[in-house]
């Protein structure tokens, strides 16, 4: 461990754990390896990292050399849970993510880059959460589920389908396009093309939309989901 971090006395620490500097670890927390930390990382009190994965179909399964991997300049506030993979290598979360109070993030899940995920969130396993994508306060997501990047799921919402690219679901209401992250993160000049992709399904043009696009696409298929 770096000697540049802040790491509180009662913070547990077992087995292969890194952790880089600048970082700050709040009372109570359990961090249990295999585990990279990054950089510049706030970690809030009583969050437990690392331990095995809840899986129904083999709930003691040996989880010693299952791997977590945090990236940087993430904040993951009080009472969160990241669990180990099951069936893959790791559990990813990427680099400047807001993971909020009481969130669960499971087995073989893959957060990506500055993603929110708000209070009571609650994530089942194999689940990917792609770029800027925002989950907000109590949704839930069934397993195998891809959220398309810069989408983002309303408040209280149950999703059991896969969510497009720049796409806003608010159950028992159309799809709509998430213009609030189109704007904040530069992709303005391209709305009316993310505007016809989201609501009817045209393919982009613009280089940056189309290779957005295919990654979803490539998640989304392999999920064997629908989508909304």
């Amino acid at each position: 461990m770096s000697p540049h971090n802040d790491i509180h006395p009662t913070v547990i620490v077992t087995g292969d754990v890194t952790i880089g500097p600048g970082s700050v670890i709040l009372p109570y927390s359990v961090l249990t390896g295999p585990l990279r930390i990054g950089r510049n990382n706030i970690i809030g009190p009583h969050t437990v990292i690392g331990s095995p994965g809840q899986d129904t179909r083999n709930p003691r399964y040996d989880s010693s050399r299952s791997r977590i991997r945090i990236g940087d300049d993430n904040i993951i506030r009080e009472h969160v849970s990241i669990q180990k993979p099951c069936y893959g290598h790791t559990t990813d979360i990427g680099s400047r993510t807001y993971v909020m109070h009481n969130v669960h993030v499971p087995h073989d899940a893959s957060i990506g880059d500055d993603v929110v995920l708000a209070p009571g969130v609650v994530l089942a396993g194999l689940v990917h959460v792609l770029r800027g994508a925002n989950l907000a306060i109590g949704c839930t997501v069934h397993q195998r589920s891809v959220i398309g990047q810069y989408a983002i799921a309303a408040m209280g919402a149950v999703v059991i389908r896969n969510i497009r690219p720049f796409s806003r679901h608010i159950p028992d209401r159309p799809v709509s396009v998430n213009e609030y992250a189109v704007e904040k993160f530069g992709f303005g000049d391209w709305l009316p093309e993310i505007r016809d992709y989201v609501l009817s399904g045209a393919p982009p043009n613009a280089p940056e939309i189309v290779a957005i696009v295919q990654q979803y696409n490539q998640l989304h298929a392999a999920s064997g989901r629908d989508q909304y």
